[in-house]
Protein backbone atom coordinates (compact mmCIF):
# COMPACT_ATOMS: atom_id res chain seq x y z
CA UNK A 1 0.00 0.00 0.00
CA UNK A 2 2.76 2.59 0.54
CA UNK A 3 4.45 1.95 -2.58
CA UNK A 4 0.67 2.27 -4.21
CA UNK A 5 0.68 5.59 -2.84
CA UNK A 6 3.66 6.97 -4.06
CA UNK A 7 2.58 6.05 -7.73
CA UNK A 8 1.60 8.75 -9.93
CA UNK A 9 -0.75 8.43 -12.11
CA UNK A 10 -1.21 10.25 -15.57
CA UNK A 11 -4.79 10.38 -17.21
CA UNK A 12 -5.17 11.72 -20.87
CA UNK A 13 -7.87 11.63 -23.05
CA UNK A 14 -6.87 9.13 -25.86
CA UNK A 15 -4.36 6.96 -23.86
CA UNK A 16 -4.86 6.14 -20.26
CA UNK A 17 -1.16 4.70 -19.15
CA UNK A 18 0.51 4.45 -15.42
CA UNK A 19 4.47 4.69 -15.45
CA UNK A 20 6.75 3.36 -12.50
CA UNK A 21 8.75 7.08 -11.70
CA UNK A 22 11.77 5.38 -11.25
CA UNK A 23 12.11 3.03 -13.97
CA UNK A 24 10.05 4.87 -16.24
CA UNK A 25 8.46 0.56 -17.12
CA UNK A 26 4.75 0.51 -18.02
CA UNK A 27 2.55 -0.95 -14.86
CA UNK A 28 -0.92 -1.15 -17.29
CA UNK A 29 -0.90 -1.54 -20.50
CA UNK A 30 -1.94 1.46 -23.04
CA UNK A 31 -5.89 2.05 -23.44
CA UNK A 32 -5.63 2.55 -27.63
CA UNK A 33 -9.47 3.34 -27.28
CA UNK A 34 -10.92 6.75 -26.77
CA UNK A 35 -12.08 6.68 -23.20
CA UNK A 36 -14.71 8.95 -22.76
CA UNK A 37 -14.63 10.00 -18.91
CA UNK A 38 -16.60 12.25 -16.89
CA UNK A 39 -14.62 15.41 -15.81
CA UNK A 40 -13.68 15.07 -12.23
CA UNK A 41 -14.94 18.49 -11.51
CA UNK A 42 -18.63 17.35 -12.78
CA UNK A 43 -18.16 14.17 -10.96
CA UNK A 44 -17.55 16.44 -7.94
CA UNK A 45 -20.91 18.03 -8.08
CA UNK A 46 -22.98 15.49 -8.81
CA UNK A 47 -21.96 14.36 -5.49
CA UNK A 48 -22.08 17.14 -3.75
CA UNK A 49 -25.25 18.42 -5.12
CA UNK A 50 -27.26 16.14 -2.52
CA UNK A 51 -24.65 16.91 0.59
CA UNK A 52 -25.87 20.19 2.14
CA UNK A 53 -29.56 18.90 1.59
CA UNK A 54 -28.61 16.18 3.75
CA UNK A 55 -26.96 17.91 5.68
CA UNK A 56 -29.64 20.46 6.48
CA UNK A 57 -32.40 17.86 7.15
CA UNK A 58 -30.16 16.32 9.42
CA UNK A 59 -29.60 19.53 11.29
CA UNK A 60 -33.56 20.06 11.22
CA UNK A 61 -34.11 16.61 13.18
CA UNK A 62 -31.45 16.82 15.31
CA UNK A 63 -32.70 20.24 16.02
CA UNK A 64 -36.57 18.39 16.66
CA UNK A 65 -35.46 15.78 18.13
CA UNK A 66 -33.77 18.22 21.16
CA UNK A 67 -36.30 20.68 21.51
CA UNK A 68 -38.76 17.38 22.34
CA UNK A 69 -35.97 16.45 24.70
CA UNK A 70 -35.92 20.03 26.30
CA UNK A 71 -39.76 20.03 26.48
CA UNK A 72 -39.88 16.42 27.66
CA UNK A 73 -37.88 17.31 30.59
CA UNK A 74 -39.70 20.87 31.78
CA UNK A 75 -42.76 18.88 32.17
CA UNK A 76 -41.09 16.19 33.77
CA UNK A 77 -39.98 19.42 36.44
CA UNK A 78 -43.06 21.71 36.25
CA UNK A 79 -46.13 18.52 36.44
CA UNK A 80 -45.74 17.73 39.91
CA UNK A 81 -45.61 21.61 40.58
CA UNK A 82 -48.94 22.29 39.27
CA UNK A 83 -50.59 18.75 39.56
CA UNK A 84 -49.68 17.19 43.10
CA UNK A 85 -48.73 13.16 43.19
CA UNK A 86 -50.85 11.29 45.33
CA UNK A 87 -49.72 11.73 48.83
CA UNK A 88 -47.31 9.34 50.47
CA UNK A 89 -47.86 6.18 52.52
CA UNK A 90 -47.66 8.03 55.17
CA UNK A 91 -50.19 10.70 54.52
CA UNK A 92 -52.44 8.20 53.53
CA UNK A 93 -55.93 7.52 55.24
CA UNK A 94 -55.03 3.31 55.43
CA UNK A 95 -51.74 4.36 57.65
CA UNK A 96 -52.81 6.78 60.43
CA UNK A 97 -50.62 7.11 63.37
CA UNK A 98 -52.03 5.73 66.12
CA UNK A 99 -52.09 8.88 69.03
CA UNK A 100 -53.88 10.79 66.00
CA UNK A 101 -56.59 7.85 66.58
CA UNK A 102 -56.60 8.79 70.59
CA UNK A 103 -56.54 12.48 69.50
CA UNK A 104 -59.70 11.92 67.25
CA UNK A 105 -61.17 10.22 69.77
CA UNK A 106 -60.64 12.80 72.61
CA UNK A 107 -62.27 15.34 70.45
CA UNK A 108 -65.20 13.32 69.20
CA UNK A 109 -65.68 12.48 73.09
CA UNK A 110 -65.67 16.72 73.83
CA UNK A 111 -68.37 17.40 70.91
CA UNK A 112 -70.35 14.80 72.29
CA UNK A 113 -70.61 16.42 75.76
CA UNK A 114 -73.85 18.94 76.31
CA UNK A 115 -72.22 22.89 75.84
CA UNK A 116 -72.75 24.19 79.18
CA UNK A 117 -73.44 28.20 79.09
CA UNK A 118 -71.04 30.13 80.69
CA UNK A 119 -68.16 27.51 81.80
CA UNK A 120 -65.30 29.56 80.60
CA UNK A 121 -66.38 32.02 82.55
CA UNK A 122 -67.14 30.13 85.53
CA UNK A 123 -63.72 28.14 85.23
CA UNK A 124 -62.07 31.16 84.89
CA UNK A 125 -63.62 33.28 88.67
CA UNK A 126 -62.03 31.12 91.28
CA UNK A 127 -58.44 31.36 89.45
CA UNK A 128 -56.73 34.50 90.68
CA UNK A 129 -54.49 35.47 87.73
CA UNK A 130 -58.15 35.81 85.86
CA UNK A 131 -58.94 39.22 87.47
CA UNK A 132 -59.03 41.68 84.05
CA UNK A 133 -59.67 38.63 81.68
CA UNK A 134 -63.72 39.07 82.46
CA UNK A 135 -66.14 40.81 80.00
CA UNK A 136 -63.05 42.92 78.47
CA UNK A 137 -64.42 44.17 75.04
CA UNK A 138 -63.63 42.13 71.81
CA UNK A 139 -63.52 44.76 68.98
CA UNK A 140 -63.38 48.72 69.04
CA UNK A 141 -66.68 50.10 68.68
CA UNK A 142 -67.66 53.98 68.11
CA UNK A 143 -69.69 55.88 70.08
CA UNK A 144 -66.93 54.38 73.31
CA UNK A 145 -64.29 57.15 73.31
CA UNK A 146 -61.27 55.76 75.41
CA UNK A 147 -57.97 57.39 76.75
CA UNK A 148 -55.15 55.08 75.41
CA UNK A 149 -52.69 55.50 77.89
CA UNK A 150 -50.04 53.10 75.25
CA UNK A 151 -49.32 53.02 71.82
CA UNK A 152 -49.83 49.92 69.70
CA UNK A 153 -50.55 46.95 70.31
CA UNK A 154 -50.94 47.53 74.11
CA UNK A 155 -53.51 50.81 73.39
CA UNK A 156 -54.13 53.05 70.12
CA UNK A 157 -52.62 56.15 71.90
CA UNK A 158 -50.36 58.24 68.84
CA UNK A 159 -53.18 56.71 65.93
CA UNK A 160 -56.60 58.09 67.14
CA UNK A 161 -56.68 60.15 64.20
CA UNK A 162 -56.20 56.99 62.09
CA UNK A 163 -58.76 54.85 64.36
CA UNK A 164 -61.35 57.76 63.42
CA UNK A 165 -60.98 57.33 59.79
CA UNK A 166 -60.86 53.48 60.01
CA UNK A 167 -64.12 53.28 61.85
CA UNK A 168 -65.83 55.68 60.19
CA UNK A 169 -65.35 53.46 56.74
CA UNK A 170 -66.78 50.65 58.85
CA UNK A 171 -70.88 50.01 58.94
CA UNK A 172 -70.44 47.43 61.73
CA UNK A 173 -67.23 47.58 64.05
CA UNK A 174 -68.69 46.02 66.60
CA UNK A 175 -69.21 42.68 67.63
CA UNK A 176 -72.37 41.24 64.66
CA UNK A 177 -75.71 40.15 66.43
CA UNK A 178 -75.10 36.76 65.81
CA UNK A 179 -72.34 36.86 68.21
CA UNK A 180 -74.20 39.21 71.00
CA UNK A 181 -77.52 36.80 71.61
CA UNK A 182 -76.80 34.61 74.49
CA UNK A 183 -80.12 32.98 73.49
CA UNK A 184 -78.01 29.40 73.06
CA UNK A 185 -74.65 28.04 74.13
CA UNK A 186 -71.86 28.88 71.96
CA UNK A 187 -68.57 26.67 71.67
CA UNK A 188 -65.55 28.34 69.80
CA UNK A 189 -62.44 26.94 68.63
CA UNK A 190 -59.07 28.06 68.47
CA UNK A 191 -57.26 27.13 65.65
CA UNK A 192 -52.89 26.50 65.78
CA UNK A 193 -50.43 26.25 63.18
CA UNK A 194 -48.73 23.18 64.73
CA UNK A 195 -47.77 20.45 63.27
CA UNK A 196 -49.56 18.19 64.96
CA UNK A 197 -52.40 19.01 62.86
CA UNK A 198 -50.53 17.46 60.32
CA UNK A 199 -52.03 14.06 58.76
CA UNK A 200 -54.59 14.64 62.61
CA UNK A 201 -58.19 14.19 60.26
CA UNK A 202 -59.89 17.22 62.55
CA UNK A 203 -61.56 18.33 59.98
CA UNK A 204 -64.91 17.49 60.28
CA UNK A 205 -64.80 18.48 63.83
CA UNK A 206 -63.53 21.82 63.52
CA UNK A 207 -66.19 22.49 61.15
CA UNK A 208 -68.81 21.21 63.72
CA UNK A 209 -68.15 24.29 66.59
CA UNK A 210 -70.14 27.38 66.13
CA UNK A 211 -66.91 30.08 66.05
CA UNK A 212 -63.44 28.54 64.42
CA UNK A 213 -60.73 31.23 65.00
CA UNK A 214 -57.52 31.32 63.10
CA UNK A 215 -54.31 33.13 62.72
CA UNK A 216 -53.03 35.04 60.34
CA UNK A 217 -52.26 33.35 57.17
CA UNK A 218 -52.80 29.92 58.13
CA UNK A 219 -54.27 27.99 55.07
CA UNK A 220 -57.44 26.47 54.74
CA UNK A 221 -58.11 25.46 50.89
CA UNK A 222 -55.74 22.34 50.61
CA UNK A 223 -56.02 20.79 54.16
CA UNK A 224 -59.73 20.95 54.79
CA UNK A 225 -59.15 17.13 55.92
CA UNK A 226 -57.00 17.82 58.58
CA UNK A 227 -57.97 21.52 59.85
CA UNK A 228 -61.67 21.89 58.19
CA UNK A 229 -62.92 24.39 55.99
CA UNK A 230 -64.56 27.47 57.62
CA UNK A 231 -63.32 30.20 59.50
CA UNK A 232 -65.69 32.64 61.49
CA UNK A 233 -63.31 35.04 62.71
CA UNK A 234 -59.11 35.35 61.39
CA UNK A 235 -56.97 37.56 63.62
CA UNK A 236 -54.55 38.87 61.90
CA UNK A 237 -52.34 42.02 61.11
CA UNK A 238 -51.43 43.17 57.34
CA UNK A 239 -48.62 40.91 56.93
CA UNK A 240 -49.63 38.13 57.91
CA UNK A 241 -53.08 38.72 55.97
CA UNK A 242 -53.13 35.39 53.19
CA UNK A 243 -52.52 36.32 49.29
CA UNK A 244 -54.94 33.74 47.80
CA UNK A 245 -58.63 34.85 47.60
CA UNK A 246 -59.89 31.36 47.85
CA UNK A 247 -58.89 31.30 52.20
CA UNK A 248 -61.53 34.02 52.23
CA UNK A 249 -64.79 31.70 50.35
CA UNK A 250 -65.58 30.77 53.69
CA UNK A 251 -64.75 33.19 56.05
CA UNK A 252 -67.26 35.47 58.03
CA UNK A 253 -64.98 38.47 59.76
CA UNK A 254 -61.45 39.64 59.46
CA UNK A 255 -60.16 40.71 62.76
CA UNK A 256 -56.98 43.40 62.34
CA UNK A 257 -54.39 43.69 65.41
CA UNK A 258 -52.93 46.73 65.29
CA UNK A 259 -49.07 46.95 65.20
CA UNK A 260 -49.05 50.27 64.00
CA UNK A 261 -50.81 53.28 62.66
CA UNK A 262 -50.51 52.40 59.30
CA UNK A 263 -52.13 49.33 60.03
CA UNK A 264 -55.23 51.45 60.59
CA UNK A 265 -54.90 53.23 57.17
CA UNK A 266 -54.31 49.50 55.47
CA UNK A 267 -58.06 48.29 56.72
CA UNK A 268 -59.41 51.82 55.68
CA UNK A 269 -57.63 51.20 51.99
CA UNK A 270 -59.18 47.23 52.11
CA UNK A 271 -62.39 48.40 53.30
CA UNK A 272 -63.19 51.50 50.90
CA UNK A 273 -61.29 49.55 47.83
CA UNK A 274 -58.90 52.60 47.99
CA UNK A 275 -55.17 50.96 47.65
CA UNK A 276 -52.43 52.48 49.49
CA UNK A 277 -49.74 55.13 48.53
CA UNK A 278 -46.49 53.41 47.19
CA UNK A 279 -44.68 55.17 50.10
CA UNK A 280 -46.92 53.71 52.25
CA UNK A 281 -46.58 50.44 51.60
CA UNK A 282 -43.12 50.75 51.83
CA UNK A 283 -43.29 51.05 55.58
CA UNK A 284 -44.90 47.16 55.92
CA UNK A 285 -42.18 44.71 56.61
CA UNK A 286 -43.54 42.31 53.81
CA UNK A 287 -45.62 42.69 50.88
CA UNK A 288 -49.57 43.15 51.68
CA UNK A 289 -52.53 42.79 49.79
CA UNK A 290 -54.46 45.38 48.20
CA UNK A 291 -57.89 43.40 48.24
CA UNK A 292 -60.20 41.31 50.42
CA UNK A 293 -63.34 39.98 49.08
CA UNK A 294 -65.40 40.46 51.86
CA UNK A 295 -68.08 43.08 52.38
CA UNK A 296 -67.31 46.59 54.96
CA UNK A 297 -69.12 44.63 57.64
CA UNK A 298 -67.26 41.77 57.71
CA UNK A 299 -63.79 43.63 59.17
CA UNK A 300 -63.49 44.43 62.84
CA UNK A 301 -61.08 45.82 64.78
CA UNK A 302 -59.50 43.64 67.91
CA UNK A 303 -59.73 45.70 71.34
CA UNK A 304 -55.71 46.45 72.45
CA UNK A 305 -57.25 45.80 75.94
CA UNK A 306 -57.36 42.18 74.94
CA UNK A 307 -53.82 42.02 74.51
CA UNK A 308 -52.82 43.90 77.14
CA UNK A 309 -54.70 41.91 79.84
CA UNK A 310 -53.59 38.72 78.11
CA UNK A 311 -49.84 40.42 78.80
CA UNK A 312 -50.31 41.25 82.17
CA UNK A 313 -51.32 37.34 82.59
CA UNK A 314 -48.18 36.16 81.06
CA UNK A 315 -45.66 38.50 82.85
CA UNK A 316 -46.54 36.58 86.18
CA UNK A 317 -45.04 33.82 84.74
CA UNK A 318 -42.01 35.87 82.88
CA UNK A 319 -38.68 36.17 84.55
CA UNK A 320 -38.23 39.30 82.74
CA UNK A 321 -40.37 42.54 84.00
CA UNK A 322 -42.01 44.94 81.57
CA UNK A 323 -45.24 45.22 79.06
CA UNK A 324 -45.32 41.59 77.31
CA UNK A 325 -46.76 41.39 73.79
CA UNK A 326 -48.69 37.94 74.12
CA UNK A 327 -48.92 35.99 70.77
CA UNK A 328 -51.59 35.69 68.28
CA UNK A 329 -52.78 32.75 69.78
CA UNK A 330 -52.81 33.58 73.23
CA UNK A 331 -55.09 36.76 72.68
CA UNK A 332 -57.13 34.69 70.31
CA UNK A 333 -58.16 32.20 73.38
CA UNK A 334 -59.10 35.56 75.29
CA UNK A 335 -61.11 36.99 72.49
CA UNK A 336 -62.96 33.72 72.38
CA UNK A 337 -63.62 33.87 76.43
CA UNK A 338 -65.37 36.53 75.38
CA UNK A 339 -67.51 34.97 72.48
CA UNK A 340 -68.15 31.66 73.45
CA UNK A 341 -69.52 29.19 76.71
CA UNK A 342 -66.96 26.97 75.99
CA UNK A 343 -63.55 27.17 74.32
CA UNK A 344 -61.25 24.48 73.29
CA UNK A 345 -57.75 24.47 71.55
CA UNK A 346 -56.54 22.60 68.11
CA UNK A 347 -53.06 22.70 67.06
CA UNK A 348 -50.82 23.89 69.73
CA UNK A 349 -47.67 23.29 71.93
CA UNK A 350 -44.16 22.49 70.38
CA UNK A 351 -42.48 19.25 71.27
CA UNK A 352 -38.74 19.70 71.19
CA UNK A 353 -38.22 16.21 71.82
CA UNK A 354 -38.93 15.42 68.29
CA UNK A 355 -36.73 18.03 66.59
CA UNK A 356 -38.03 16.16 63.10
CA UNK A 357 -41.78 16.81 62.84
CA UNK A 358 -43.30 19.70 61.33
CA UNK A 359 -43.48 22.72 62.80
CA UNK A 360 -46.77 24.20 60.85
CA UNK A 361 -49.12 22.11 59.53
CA UNK A 362 -48.60 23.84 55.82
CA UNK A 363 -45.33 23.34 55.45
CA UNK A 364 -42.26 21.24 55.68
CA UNK A 365 -40.20 23.52 58.25
CA UNK A 366 -38.62 21.27 61.32
CA UNK A 367 -39.25 21.33 65.04
CA UNK A 368 -35.69 22.26 64.93
CA UNK A 369 -35.75 25.66 63.45
CA UNK A 370 -37.53 26.84 66.99
CA UNK A 371 -33.89 26.17 68.38
CA UNK A 372 -32.71 28.96 65.56
CA UNK A 373 -35.32 31.90 67.73
CA UNK A 374 -34.42 33.37 70.75
CA UNK A 375 -37.45 34.14 73.29
CA UNK A 376 -37.84 37.12 74.74
CA UNK A 377 -37.08 36.15 78.34
CA UNK A 378 -33.74 34.96 76.90
CA UNK A 379 -33.05 38.43 75.45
Amino acid sequence: MIQVCKQSAMVTLNHLSVEDPDHGSLLLPVVTETATLTPVSQRQRSVTKTEPMDFFLSRKANLASSLLVLMVCYLVILIPAYFPMKKTTADSDDHQDPKDLVLLNRSASLLSRPCQPHSCLNHLKPLSFSEGLQEIPVFVEQGRPAEWALGPPLGLQGSEEHLALTLASMPEPGVPPSLKTKDSCRRCVVVGNGGVLQGSHLGSHIDQYDVIIRMNNAPVVGFERDVGSRTTIRLMYPEGAPHSANEYRKTSMIALVVFKSLDLDWLTSVITKQPLSFWSKMWFWREVVDDIPLSPESFKILHPEIIHKTGQVLQKYALKQGNMIPTLGASALVMAMQLCDQVSLAGFGYNMQHPEARLHYYEALRMDAMKAQVSNTDQ
